[in-house]
C-alpha cells in the first residue's frame, strides 16, 4: 500500500495498543515510523530494474525478521521516553504496526515476501489497490480525532471500518472471480489462470486478466453492470520468443514473480518483457527490456503509466456502470471478444 496508508495503520494501531498508558503523540509518532520502516528497501539499487522489483518487501517486510527487531525498537523508544516500565507495552504495540505493514501489503497484487529468509515465494492476494481511499480515510480520521483530544473508540471505529473493508474487498473479489469464470466458460475459452484484482482507488470495477496458453484477455466487471456479459481483448503472449530468452535470469525472476502473468514482445531489435498485474491495456508499470536476451547487460524498466486524465474520465463512467471502452479495447488492431465477436475458443 501506499506510504500514507502505511503510516496511517501504523499510528491507529499503536495508538490502540497503547491507549492512554502514554501521550498520544508518542505511540501515533512512533507508530507512523514502524509504519514506514520496512518500506525503506525501495530506495537500494540493486543495479538491475528486474532485481530493484522482485527484491522489494523482501527481507524488510519478513515476518521473522520483523519480530526479531521489534523488540530492540521498543527498547530504543522506551530509553528516549523514560518509559521502561511501558517496555513490554511499547514492544507489543511496535511489533503490531510492523507486522501489519506486510499483511496489508499482501492485500495488493505486487507480491510480499513474508517468509524471508525461508522462502522467497511473493504472497499477494490481490483485492485492494494500493491506494484507496475507502480503506485510508477511516484510519485517518480516527487517529486525527484522537490527537485532537477525542475518546479513543474514534481510533478503534477506524481500525473496525477499515478492517471490514478488506473483508468486503475480499468477498467482491470472490464474486467478480466467479463472474468471470462464468463468461469465459460461456464463450468457450480455454483459461489456464485468471487474475482479478480492482481497478484504481476501489473495489466496485474489477480488472480481469485471464492468460490462455498462446494469448492473454483483458476485461473489466463492474459491481453496477446492468449485466455480467463482459468484453474482452485479446493479445498475444509472445510464447514464440520463449526461446530466445530462455536463459535470461531477468525474465525468470519475472516468470515466477508475477505467478505467470507475464508476456513476451520485440522491443526493436531485442526482447521485452511485461508483468501483467499492474497496469492496463496498452500501458505497463513493470515491462522490461531485456536486450538481446541473453542477459549480459543490465535490465532496463520501459514500463509507463496511463494518461491520469483520460483515465479517470474511463475510470469515473466505468465505476458507474457504464459501458465505456477501454484503453487497450480502443488500440488499431486489437481484437474484441464479446458475446458478438466470438466465432470461437480462443486458445
Amino acid at each position: 500500500m501506499d506510504s500514507l496508508t502505511q503510516i496511517a495503520l501504523g499510528s491507529a494501531v499503536t495508538v490502540a495498543v497503547m491507549g492512554r498508558r502514554t501521550a498520544v503523540w508518542k505511540s501515533a509518532l512512533w507508530g507512523a515510523v514502524a509504519g514506514t520502516l520496512p518500506d525503506l528497501d525501495a530506495f537500494i539499487d540493486h543495479g538491475d530494474a528486474v532485481l530493484n522489483m522482485v527484491l522489494h518487501r523482501a527481507e524488510s517486510h519478513a515476518l521473522v525478521l520483523l519480530t526479531l527487531f521489534s523488540p530492540l525498537l521498543a527498547w530504543l523508544v522506551t530509553r528516549l521516553h523514560g518509559e521502561g516500565a511501558l517496555w513490554r507495552r511499547w514492544w507489543l504495540a511496535l511489533w503490531l504496526a510492523l507486522v501489519t505493514h506486510p499483511l496489508l501489503d499482501t492485500m495488493t497484487v505486487y507480491g510480499t515476501q513474508l517468509l524471508q529468509p525461508f522462502s522467497d515465494h511473493p504472497f499477494g492476494v490481490g483485492s485492494l489497490f494500493i491506494i484507496d481511499p475507502a480503506y485510508t480515510l477511516p484510519l485517518l480520521a480516527g487517529v486525527i480525532a484522537v490527537l485532537c483530544g477525542a475518546r479513543l473508540r474514534w481510533n478503534h471505529a477506524g481500525l473496525a471500518l477499515s478492517t471490514l473493508y478488506i473483508g468486503w474487498s475480499v468477498l467482491a473479489q470472490q464474486h467478480a472471480t466467479e463472474v468471470a469464470r462464468a463468461d469465459l466458460q460461456a464463450k468457450g475459452v480455454d483459461v489456464q489462470q485468471l487474475l482479478v484484482t480492482p481497478a484504481p482507488f476501489n473495489t466496485v470495477l474489477w480488472r480481469l486478466v485471464a492468460m490462455t496458453p498462446t494469448h492473454y484477455l483483458e476485461g473489466h466487471y463492474g459491481l453496477l453492470d446492468d449485466d455480467r456479459s463482459i468484453t474482452w481483448t485479446v493479445h498475444d503472449r509472445g510464447v514464440d520468443l520463449e526461446t530466445a530468452v530462455a536463459g535470461h535470469a531477468g525474465a525468470q525472476r519475472i516468470r515466477a514473480f508475477s505467478h505467470g502473468f507475464y508476456a513476451l514482445s520485440r522491443e526493436g531489435s531485442g526482447y521485452a518483457i511485461t508483468d501483467l498485474r499492474m497496469g492496463q491495456e496498452p500501458t505497463y508499470i513493470f515491462r522490461f527490456d531485456l536486450g538481446d536476451g541473453s542477459g549480459s547487460v543490465p535490465t532496463a524498466r520501459t514500463g509507463e503509466r496511463n494518461d491520469v486524465e483520460s483515465g479517470l474520465k474511463w475510470l469515473s463512467a466505468r465505476v458507474r456502470g457504464i459501458e465505456v471502452p477501454s484503453p487497450g479495447a480502443r488500440t488499431p488492431g486489437v481484437k474484441r471478444l464479446g458475446a458478438a465477436e466470438l466465432s470461437g475458443p480462443v486458445r
